[in-house]
């Protein structure tokens, strides 16, 4: 029944939202601080009785050791697969909390990225149901059980998933891109199957002891609820942790060193046998609070992430049939994430497609976009923005992102105006001060030697 009426309203919610942001003179973004350090952000949306809740930790890969990377992930994804015991409460296997879940209709998980570990919790406001899901949230968060035959399993069915990765030219292109263009930063770290065998349950209770700290956490919450049920749903879900932590764990994290510059330009080509040909053509961008983030979004989707209304689509596909598709993008984060050109083609043609791609990208820096593609590019994306906030779980996401990132609170409010007012000379510099064609890294997959 409860599943039933979840499915129900999750239609509902997709629907309501698409109506609701158009009509908001804005979108007012609460925020405040605990006692406890935990700071919340959040948005009322009573339309419906929902309540989608992410939970952010500075613990991704960026913090894992090289050794061991994949340790964050792991942690993260193992919180779902059981809880120990709690007094009266039993433990629960991940059979048990599966059916809890789906008994309450609601959902609760972890993962992580490059900058951090979030934990997500979608659930009805009912009262006797969102009181038994965030019940049931805090134990997961607080309480995982890390059986050692769990990880054992878990780490054996990704280390075959990596086996199977292993056989595909795009997997070795990106770990060859990703080397080149991070060297010793973090973000370059690969998961593979030793550093998934060094990982022990020791380890991951360890990251789970000094991570899982409301003093470290950024929650960000939209739904049907007010500012003081949002607070004391935020402290009941870390009822767990609730014995004070030491000193140690809620000190500053050690600072991780940036992503360095490229010096020189670099081209890897890696022997594949294969149909077609994986080309990534980039180097570090820039980080996710740059005040370029706006003409740089901007200038990407003129020339790489508009699909066939961008340049390099033009130019590589339209004109020349050497690429079915072909596209760019930044990645930006808490360090400079890559900036991408990538593209599939026959191996014959790899070389020339290599170089329609760089002359296109040089004549974009060079001169930036026309008048034209500028206007194009704003009615899109500007008329397109709605569909960003069309949801609880979208306009989560852009809360999670202003929480995360220290964007203003006014940012999604002001989006639209900061792309309108941008000019072709500002994209220009824009992408001038960030990028520099002569010092690019190159990966080909699976073109002759």
């Amino acid at each position: 029944m409860f599943t039933s009426m979840f499915r129900q309203l999750s239609t509902a919610l997709v629907l309501v939202g698409a109506v609701l942001p158009a009509a908001w003179a804005g979108i007012p973004i609460q925020h405040w601080t605990q006692a406890s350090g935990a700071q919340i952000f959040l948005v009322e949306s009573p339309a419906i009785p929902m309540l989608d809740v992410q939970i952010d930790f500075d613990a991704g890969d960026r913090r894992d050791p090289a050794a061991q990377a994949g340790l964050a992930s792991l942690t993260a994804a193992l919180t779902s697969k059981g809880v120990r015991a709690d007094g009266a409460l039993p433990a629960l296997d991940e059979n048990a909390m599966n059916q809890a879940w789906a008994d309450l209709g609601a959902s609760f998980g972890g993962g992580a990225g490059n900058d951090r570990m979030s934990f997500s919790l979608r659930t009805l406001t009912y009262p006797d149901l969102l009181e038994k899901a965030v019940q049931l949230a805090a134990r997961q968060l607080g309480q995982p059980s890390y059986a050692p035959e769990v990880l054992a399993r878990e780490r054996a069915r990704i280390q075959a998933s990596l086996r199977e990765a292993n056989t595909r030219p795009g997997t070795q292109a990106s770990r060859a891109f990703d080397r080149a263009v991070y060297g010793e930063h973090p973000y370059g770290f690969e998961v593979t199957e030793a550093t998934l065998e060094r990982i022990s349950t020791a380890d991951l209770q360890a990251l789970h002891e000094r991570t899982v700290w409301p003093c470290r956490a950024k929650v960000s919450l939209v739904g049907a609820i007010n500012r003081a049920q949002a607070d004391a749903l935020v402290t009941q879900l870390f009822a767990k942790r609730a014995a004070s932590p030491s000193a140690a764990a809620c000190q500053a994290l050690p600072p991780v060193p940036e992503v360095a510059p490229l010096k020189a330009p670099l081209e890897v080509r890696v022997p594949f046998e294969a149909a077609q040909a994986q080309v990534l053509i980039g180097q570090p961008g820039f980080k996710r609070d740059d005040p370029d983030y706006f003409a740089l979004t901007v200038g990407n989707y003129i020339l790489g992430g508009g699909g066939f209304v961008s340049r390099l689509t033009e130019e590589v596909r339209e004109k020349r049939g050497l690429s079915y598709s072909v596209y760019s993008y930044f990645a930006p984060g808490l360090h400079a994430g890559a900036f991408t050109i990538g593209l599939q083609t026959r191996p014959d043609q790899a070389q020339q497609a290599i170089d329609v791609s760089r002359q296109v990208l040089r004549q974009f820096i060079d001169k930036g976009p026309t008048k034209a593609e500028l206007k194009a590019a704003k009615d899109f994306l500007i008329g397109g923005f709605a569909l960003r906030i069309d949801s609880n779980r979208k306009l989560l996401d852009n809360v999670s992102n202003i929480a995360w990132n220290g964007l203003p609170l006014s940012y999604l409010d002001s989006w639209t105006q900061q792309v309108e007012r941008l000019t072709v000379g500002d994209i220009r510099a824009a992408f001038q001060r960030k990028l520099q064609a002569d010092r690019m890294v190159t990966v080909v997959v699976g073109a002759g030697q």
